[in-house]
């Protein structure tokens, strides 16, 4: 299969330009998905208490509930991601949105406990296999020097759905009762699907490198859409694009073995202490002195540190290098952590801890989503991506029951917050053994092996 006519690939010149409006539309969309995915994450924590109600529910059955959700993104994660290495991350997309309208629309009408469980793994399923999906299109439509940015938009997207949501969903319990938030949420990815269709293309990256049935006529309208000119003929795959084989024992043998057990390594680690300090930081702050509510005030200035530090990250991280900037936020929670649990019990001191724990935290969550993604090459990408997430989940349950068992064996503050701050040194570490697979370094070898064919010929 020959070249393009000035043999470059268009991929390279997209990652390189500006961004289009046609480009930042595709990364609104993906922004909105998430924020979706927020709601549709803590729709349960929203409902409990209606639930628990109507239901008679013990906090062991609402722990099943809670569960059923996170296992559900595990194995979305792990089993529905990888098929936008193989559908192509569009079809995918629109696949799981599929999936959490019928999960959402089917809760609302659940009779008990075991159906609404039943639903919420469904629906979760949607929710790991999209967050994966959509991570993908925003880093291959993202130009290099915004892609920072974009990833940090659509990270934020999922906090800000959450707080939205909740705040839908207190009106929502109020006048029509508990099962209207899970209609709510169902409509909403109902309405995404036409916007789906409509705005955001095939990966380029997935119609260059697998080169399905009618390739060509679909790359040349999305580069239409950008305004580039269309192309005679695909471009040669990369070599490392060549294979076709992307099954999940792909990414465990060379030369993405290395690669794909430092991100999983990373995720893990990450997760872990992400999800202790976003689980039990109100109820430390409480245990601590604080009221109910300066807790929540807490959990509130996490989030608005949060925010400044996925910004700061956004704009930073081609600066400064992705992965250095991402090692020195991993490093950075670990020194919050440490600030938090020996912080003297006052007010002033646990909430300036806590604010600093924010800023690092959501930063290395989102480090992760621009990291991952650009380690594997395109044939692979949501397999590895999808795996390391759902290796995350594992460290998301891990990190609050951990902390548990250590509060319950007698250990002190500082203690449990060093120990749970610790695996963000092993995420940092991992990432040396990260490298990302260069599409431009790539093009220009398979150019420059053209050239010498052709003189050599």
């Amino acid at each position: 299969m020959a070249s393009t006519r000035d043999g470059a690939d268009p991929r390279v010149a997209i990652r390189e330009g500006d961004m289009t409006p046609f480009q930042v539309t595709v990364v609104a969309i993906c922004v909105l998905i998430c924020a979706l995915d927020g709601f549709d994450v803590l729709v349960v924590a929203f409902t409990a208490a209606a639930i628990a109600r109507d239901f008679h529910l013990s906090p062991t059955d609402l722990g099943i509930l809670f569960s059923a959700g996170l296992a559900g993104m595990g194995f979305g994660a792990l089993l529905i991601a990888p098929l936008g290495d193989k559908l192509g991350r569009r079809t995918t997309v629109l696949l799981c949105l599929a999936i959490l309208c019928v999960g959402m629309l089917g809760a609302a009408a659940a009779r008990d406990l075991t159906e609404l469980a039943l639903l919420r793994l469904f629906t979760g399923l949607g929710i790991g296999g999209v967050l994966a999906n959509v991570n993908i299109v925003v880093t291959e439509y993202a130009s290099n020097r915004w892609r920072n940015l974009a990833i940090s938009l659509m990270s934020l997207g999922y906090p800000v759905g959450a707080t939205l949501g909740g705040a839908f969903s207190v009106y929502l319990i109020a006048a029509y009762g508990w099962r209207s938030v899970y209609v709510f949420g169902g409509l909403v990815a109902l309405l995404l699907v036409p916007a789906v269709i409509a705005f955001m293309p095939e990966s380029l990256d997935y119609l260059i490198a697998r080169q399905p049935a009618n390739a060509l006529p679909k790359v040349n309208r999305v580069l239409g859409r950008m305004g580039r000119p269309a192309l005679a003929r695909l471009p040669v795959p990369l070599r490392s694009e060549e294979g076709p084989n992307t099954s999940l024992l792909t990414i465990f043998r060379p030369p993405y073995a290395t690669r794909t057990a430092a991100v999983c390594v990373a995720y893990f680690c990450v997760m872990m202490t992400c999800y202790f300090f976003l689980s039990w930081t109100p109820k430390v702050l409480t245990e601590q002195g604080l009221s109910i509510s300066g807790g929540i005030s807490g959990s509130m200035l996490m989030n608005i540190g949060g925010v400044v530090g996925c910004l700061l990250f956004g704009f930073f991280a081609r600066e400064i290098g992705t992965r250095r900037l991402a090692a020195a936020f991993m490093v950075g929670l670990f020194l919050a952590g440490a600030v938090f649990g020996f912080a003297p019990a006052t007010t002033a001191a646990l909430l300036t801890a806590t604010l600093l724990i924010g800023f690092c935290l959501y930063a290395s969550i989102n480090a992760m989503y621009a990291v991952v993604p650009p380690v594997f090459p395109a044939t692979v990408r949501t397999t590895g991506t999808g795996l390391a997430m759902s290796v995350g989940r594992l460290g998301a349950v891990t990190g609050p029951a951990l902390a548990g068992v250590l509060m319950s064996a007698g250990w002190e503050r500082p203690g449990y917050c060093l120990a749970l701050a610790a695996p963000m040194l092993l995420a940092a570490l991992s990432l040396l053994w990260v490298r990302s697979f260069d599409l431009t370094a790539q093009t220009a070898v398979v150019a420059a092996g053209s050239k010498v064919s052709a003189v050599g010929g």
